[in-house]
């Protein structure tokens, strides 16, 4: 859903009140394609959000909180430099056009006081802010237009601004009478002809009109008188709503936020909706849940790609480790040719390629490899000192090799934390153990305000708390210090997945609990979905954990396993008790 002019016209008088007699005190771009205003004003404060993002483009008061960059960009140093302290005198919509102009007067370098606007362009995926100077010159553009991109209008400092060029059709709210003659003619449903006659109308209203009237698919060219009439009240009903409006967002079937209008959404029978005093706040909540999952899916994706990226430098490590290693197990050959030199010192003269020598391990005749400029002796002390690095090698390579494979284990489970982070915080406690590994060398720490998310919380059918871990650092602190002794522990084999703990409380916890908590350690983990997966499980008293075990690895060597299938209707049942 995208803002119609209708709505944005709404919206900038909504803007111009609540703005009044506020100024700039501080602007940030916390994403390529937003900027925050954080206005003062003399009965408080207030942050104006202004996203040319595609799918998300808006302009509203905002009480969303946003993670800037170290660096400000440089569209966000160009408005500092000129909006930083203005004074904001009001917000004005372009009639049937998705802008809202923001006119601030500031103080410029010699002291002038000069006029600046901020045109809000909110047109799709062609959304973008552009500054403009009191004479009508560009300033600079968020995303700047040139020729080739456009032929029509251009985007660029120095060029005059030009609103896009009009479509010719009359305004639906201030000429509504020329709308519905208009799409009286039209050879197209109702809906589509209220889009293509109109100027400022979106589609839900469109559609909402189309359904107001009942008059189904029948194209507007074709009605009926009596369809006519009742195709001008439903359109006349919009104009009352949009003088008086009931802002109205409808929420799909999966309890997501779909669409939303300035009138109410008869449309969409047995769909949930919910009402707004504000379009401001309509807009902030509506698009703040989308806006989040977005950041959620990019800030996994880069995390994902530079978790991805460890393992396959760790893989090719490993890759050449294993083949030097089968280049250096045969190490044992230097130390016999050493041997069988030294006892045949006798037979070699300095500038011989080689030497044929018995065998005395086999009985076999050998033939070694000599350096012609090497004595007899000097020969064998070079065999000697191959088998030496040789064997170094191999142990080196031997426990390099399992280190390796240790750190694979450990990024696979930091992999399976990325894929199944629920929200941004998840995703910043993988940052933070990444960073705290070694892996990740710069990292802005959450805030100090925000508190560390807990364990996720089940209750059992016997009524014993069940925790299980987020994370790696989470499945430390939940295994290592929140656990006690008698408290049973939970874990799939061999596979990424959290920590699951029993809290027994002192007392014997039943087997239904131990099952269920068995089938939560399959459900948090790589190996949710298999038929049958092999779950450990033991006393926390018989965990512990080395120095040099990466976060949430730990050793265990009295334990048993069982082979465990996640019911989808205890998981069902459980999950209404998550907390």
């Amino acid at each position: 859903m995208a803002l119609d002019a209708i709505t944005m016209s709404l919206l900038a008088a909504e803007l111009d009140e609540a703005l009044q007699g506020s100024r700039i005190d501080k602007i940030h771009q916390p994403s390529k394609d937003e900027v925050v205003f954080h206005m003062r004003k003399r009965d408080g404060n207030a942050k104006l959000l202004l996203s040319a993002r595609s799918g998300s483009a808006r302009l509203c008061l905002t009480n969303e909180s946003f993670e800037n960059p170290q660096t400000p960009p440089s569209f966000c140093m160009l408005l500092r430099k000129y909006l930083s302290g203005a004074r904001f005198v009001g917000a004005t919509s372009v009639e049937g056009e998705r802008i809202i102009m923001l006119t601030f007067t500031a103080t410029s370098e010699m002291g002038d006081t000069v006029n600046i606007d901020i045109a809000a362009e909110l047109m799709g995926r062609y959304a973008n802010l552009v500054i403009i100077n009191g004479q009508g010159k560009i300033i600079d553009a968020m995303k700047r237009v040139d020729a080739d991109a456009s032929s029509v209008r251009q985007l660029l400092p120095g060029l005059m601004y030009k609103l896009p060029p009009n479509r010719d059709n009359p305004k639906f709210i201030s000429q509504t009478d020329a709308v519905i003659e208009k799409v009286f003619t039209f050879n197209g449903t109702v809906d589509q002809a209220f889009l293509r006659c109109s100027q400022g109308m979106g589609p839900v209203v469109a559609r909402e009109i189309a359904h107001l009237a009942q008059v189904g698919d029948t194209y507007a060219d074709k009605l009926g008188e009596f369809q006519k009439t009742a195709v001008i009240a439903a359109a006349r009903k919009a104009v009352e709503y949009f003088h008086a409006p009931q802002y109205t967002v409808v929420y799909n079937q999966q309890g997501n936020p779909s669409e939303y209008s300035f009138l109410p959404l008869t449309q969409y029978e047995g769909l949930e909706t919910k009402n707004y005093d504000s379009i401001n706040q309509l807009l902030d909540e509506y698009y703040s849940e989308k806006d989040k999952a977005e950041r959620l899916r990019q800030k996994g994706k880069d995390l994902h790609k530079l978790v991805q990226n460890l393992v396959e430098r760790t893989t090719r490590k490993q890759i050449a480790r294993k083949e030097e290693l089968v280049q250096s197990t045969d190490n044992e050959k230097y130390r016999i040719y050493g041997e069988l030199l030294t006892a045949n010192l006798y037979q070699i003269e300095k500038g011989m390629k080689k030497i044929d020598v018995l065998n005395y391990y086999d009985n076999s005749t050998v033939t070694i490899p000599l350096d012609p400029k090497l004595t007899g002796n000097q020969n064998a002390q070079k065999y000697y000192k191959e088998y030496k690095r040789k064997q170094t090698a191999v142990k080196m390579l031997t426990m390099l090799i399992s280190q390796g494979e240790i750190e694979l284990e450990y990024l696979q489970t930091v992999s399976y934390s990325v894929n199944n982070a629920a929200n941004e915080a998840e995703l910043m406690a993988v940052r933070a153990e990444l960073h705290g590994a070694g892996y990740l060398k710069y990292y802005k720490s959450r805030d100090k305000k925000q508190k560390p998310q807990d364990f996720i919380r089940y209750t059992s059918s016997d009524g014993f708390l069940i925790l299980v871990g987020r994370n790696n650092l989470q499945n430390d602190r939940l295994t290592m210090k929140t656990a006690r002794g008698k408290d049973m522990w939970f874990h799939t084999k061999n596979a990424p997945g959290s920590h699951v703990v029993v809290m027994s409380e002192g007392l014997d916890i039943p087997l239904t609990t131990q099952n269920e908590a068995a089938m939560l350690a399959v459900h948090h983990s790589s190996r949710k979905g298999n038929a049958k997966v092999e779950v450990d499980y033991t006393f926390v008293k018989n965990i512990r954990k080395t120095n040099d075990l990466k976060p949430g690895m730990v050793i265990y060597d009295t334990y048993e396993t069982a082979y465990i299938a996640a019911d989808p209707q205890v998981i069902e049942k459980l999950e209404q008790t998550r907390k």
